[in-house]
């Protein structure tokens, strides 16, 4: 007897399935909005301190890192992210729907690695290059150009294996959330660990002009 699925899940799952562009674009903004605040808290970074005089809810917004880039960071993943992966991710279903054999799940996590996986990197590293001050076509390029390949071979060892487990152990209905869920967790570590090499980077810099005034 298969059990039902808890009652949230069932409603999000109908939400999916009648407005799945809707849900999508809200639940990823949402997750990424808390993986800059988590990777900011995880990291450590400085709080970047409001006015004395203002409201005690803006303080305790900026002791827990919630701030304009959190707020980018969410409508990146409502109008970039989740728009290209329901596109291209339906594309990629689409492809393949019906075929469940060897041959056609390997074709499904070749196709997605080699033509899904680099436009939504390069739509991930433009947006990051936005949100962090980028002000010209140049610099958005100089930011893919260096990140494309660090970010892409990620993918590509991380992809395989929550597709081959999605196709083996998760229902096609499930696998919307679970690849949130993945790339939730994937996207935080990441985050944080960014940030701890950006402050790594940026007190070494700091030891290093003190050393050269001595």
């Amino acid at each position: 007897m298969t059990s039902k699925p808890h009652p949230l899940l069932a409603s999000y799952l109908q939400q999916l399935a009648v407005h799945p562009l809707r849900t999508k674009a809200i639940t990823t903004a949402s997750l990424c909005f808390l993986q800059e605040v988590l990777g900011s808290n995880i990291a450590k970074m400085p709080v970047k301190r409001p006015a004395r005089d203002a409201p005690v809810l803006v303080h305790l917004l900026a002791r827990s890192h919630v701030d304009m880039r959190a707020v980018k960071m969410a409508i990146y993943g409502f109008l970039v992210s989740a728009p290209i992966s329901h596109f291209l991710v339906g594309l990629l279903q689409k492809a393949f729907a019906g075929k469940t054999g060897t041959g056609a799940k390997i074709g499904q996590i070749v196709a997605s690695n080699l033509l899904v996986a680099p436009i939504q990197t390069t739509a991930y590293l433009a947006s990051m290059a936005v949100i962090s001050g980028a002000k010209s076509v140049d610099e958005v390029l100089r930011t893919i150009k260096a990140g494309f390949f660090s970010v892409i071979r990620i993918t590509w060892i991380t992809s395989p294996i929550a597709l081959t487990v999605a196709q083996r152990f998760v229902p096609i209905e499930l696998w919307v959330p679970f690849f949130n869920a993945v790339q939730f967790v994937l996207g935080t570590y990441f985050n944080a660990r960014v940030k701890q090499l950006r402050l790594a980077a940026v007190a070494k810099q700091a030891e290093k002009e003190k050393e050269e005034k001595e």
